[in-house]
């Protein structure tokens, strides 16, 4: 099965800009790369949004996150297997690797796998990571960069707080509360801005440092090497990327710390009397919500800590980087234990699909292994019916995730392609009835689309129940669709899913182009909280911003973002503050636009066409 993969690959490879939907690649390619579309800044770093006045996953249009970096390695990935050039691929890599891979982490050295940090459990995979790649330091990425440091922290890559002056891409963090709420804040604290000390609200007087992992960009960024693995190996490549690529093995190895409770805790059935686990036993083999560590920045009484996650959603789930860590040689990780730990993974994950599916194909929501995020006992609706002992969650994490469609489209496209290479039954007994739905709830107007946006959901397996809130248009949304649609086409052979997918993308190509890319008109009635006051963790606290923007209780949003009234497009929020209309804007997310070159891409490499 795994030779018909990479035999079907090679000669849809062999077919270099001879289709309509390869060249649509490039011409989204080449626009992302016009130097006048500022996509990127001034050191390669791939903004958020290319517009600055944006505020959802992230406060600022110009900060990036891990999530960017990963489109912009598969971006590469691609232009590599259209026009046989990979050096791209690489430059992807080592960008994300200067900017977002942190080199800060004083104290490493003394992290306790014995004592991860939080009094509970063992981490298992600690002493092995440092055996095998010879140093203390953790190989992820920090999720959230102020990329034109307009925060002024400076905490440029391997410094700490050197304030407005410092000229690149600086680290912050968003703080507690929705993104209206959040204080933005530096993942080194040094005491130079804030409080009295700092940012550190719960009480420590420590310099410290702190950062944050959102898994599903790692194994996205390791999804997409793959890819460049079978394409370059295709050409007879591969030699050009083999540096990249044991880069690529060597995140899927840390990546690993996705799979452990927050606390090291065994994993099943984990109540109020839960007891730390040993081995493997706080592993629940999931690629879950989050990953943190951090420490101390002083030597005297110095320490570091390491956590995960007790929480994984369905969306975050990704068989494909699973599938690659296992089979391809170029990829595979040096840990001893990491082939069983991802063969493990690929299967629950498989499982975590089957389990929160819907009668009607959708998925909802996740699991979690502590019930309010204190290792509660759940209702008895919820007992009564565990994964392996972790309890079904609507919304595990960020509390909106499971609502936005993207959770679906994004992970059945890793689902799908999944099942493209493998023909696995259990993948396929899925995709099948996801795609049934989603070919139910697509609709065409002329050449325009109608797909999900929101989802809202009731009950609990197997009886949850899913339905579609709300259908829209999103460049990015129909793009992943048409991609899962796709692959799932080319395997399994389903005309419909073949002319869906192509109907969404020339819908988008018809009738979105822009100069920049692909956008739609985007009504945006949430920025009246420009105007919601902030939130404070404790109360009493207070402090600056290093442009001297005053945080207490009273603050908002906009008051703590002086610099947002001096955007082009603030009028339109202030507008809208006087009672004015809703703002609409024309948005040009990066993952979108290279969600769009990547659909059209992988249907032209699909079928020649």
């Amino acid at each position: 099965m795994k030779f018909l993969a990479i035999l079907i690959l090679s000669l849809c490879v062999a077919c270099i800009k001879c289709g309509v939907y390869t060249d649509r690649f490039l011409e989204q390619y080449a626009k992302i790369h016009n130097a006048s579309n500022k996509y990127f800044s001034k050191e390669g770093v791939p903004y958020h949004n290319l517009e600055t006045l944006q505020v959802e996953s992230t406060d600022y249009g110009h900060e990036t996150d891990s999530e960017a970096y990963s489109y912009y390695i598969w971006l590469e990935a691609m232009y590599g297997a259209i026009q046989g050039d990979f050096s791209s691929f690489n430059k992807a890599w080592e960008t994300m690797e200067t900017y977002q891979i942190p080199t800060l982490q004083p104290n490493g050295n003394l992290y306790n796998p014995s004592n991860p940090g939080a009094g509970y459990g063992i981490d298992p995979v600690g002493d092995e990571l440092r055996n095998t790649y010879g140093t203390s330091d953790l190989y992820l990425m920090h999720w959230l960069s102020d990329v034109d440091n307009v925060y002024g922290f400076g905490n440029t890559n391997g410094q700490c707080e050197l304030g407005p002056s410092a000229n690149a891409p600086s680290f912050v963090n968003n703080g507690p509360g929705s993104v209206f709420q959040g204080i933005t804040y530096p993942t080194c604290d040094n005491f130079v801005y804030g409080g009295q000390y700092g940012f550190q609200w719960y009480g420590s007087t420590v310099p410290s440092w702190q950062y944050s992992v959102a898994p599903d960009a790692e194994a996205r960024a390791i999804q997409a090497a793959y890819w460049a693995s079978q394409w370059a190996g295709a050409k007879g490549q591969i030699s050009q990327i083999s540096n990249t690529l044991s880069k690529a093995s060597k995140l899927g190895d840390f990546l690993r710390y996705a799979f452990f409770d927050k606390h090291f805790l065994k994993v099943g059935y984990c109540e109020s009397n839960c007891q730390p686990g040993t081995g493997k036993e706080s592993a629940h083999y999931l690629l879950s919500w989050y990953i943190g560590f951090g420490g101390a920045l002083s030597t005297q009484g110095g320490y570091s800590w390491r956590m995960g996650s007790s929480e994984a959603h369905s969306g975050y789930q990704n068989p494909m980087t699973a599938y690659a860590l296992l089979n391809d040689p170029n990829l595979k990780p040096k840990s001893a234990s990491a082939q069983q730990d991802w063969q493990n993974s690929l299967q629950r994950q498989l499982a975590l699909y089957q389990f929160v599916q819907s009668p009607s194909g959708a998925f909802a929501g996740g699991v979690t292994n502590s019930w309010n995020d204190n290792y509660g006992t759940p209702p008895s609706e919820i007992s009564s019916n565990s994964f392996n002992g972790m309890w079904y969650k609507e919304q595990p994490g960020y509390d909106t995730a499971s609502n936005w469609y993207g959770m679906q489209s994004w992970s059945a496209d890793r689902l799908a392609q999944y099942y493209y290479l493998t023909g696995d039954a259990a993948a396929k007994s899925v995709i099948d009835k996801w795609v049934s739905w989603i070919l139910a709830n697509t609709r065409f107007e002329s050449d325009s689309f109608y797909i999900p946006q929101s989802l809202s959901y009731s009950g609990s397996p197997p009886n949850v129940q899913v339905t579609v809130s709300n259908y829209g248009r999103s460049i990015g949304l129909a793009s992943s669709t048409a991609r899962t649609l796709a692959y799932y086409a080319a395997k399994s052979g389903n005309a419909q899913a073949k002319s869906v997918a192509k109907q969404l993308l020339d819908g988008i190509y018809n009738l979105y182009r822009t100069e920049k890319g692909a956008a739609i008109s985007e009504q945006r009635s949430d920025y009246n909280q420009f105007n919601t006051n902030v939130y404070i963790p404790v109360a009493g606290w207070s402090g600056r911003y290093p442009n001297g923007d005053y945080i207490d209780a009273s603050s908002t949003f906009q008051s703590i973002r002086s610099w947002y009234k001096n955007d082009p497009d603030y009028y339109k929020v202030q507008q809208y503050l006087n009672g004015g209309a809703i703002p609409a804007f024309d948005y040009h997310r990066f993952w979108e636009q290279a969600d769009f070159a990547l659909a059209q891409g992988a249907y032209g490499l699909l079928f020649n066409e």
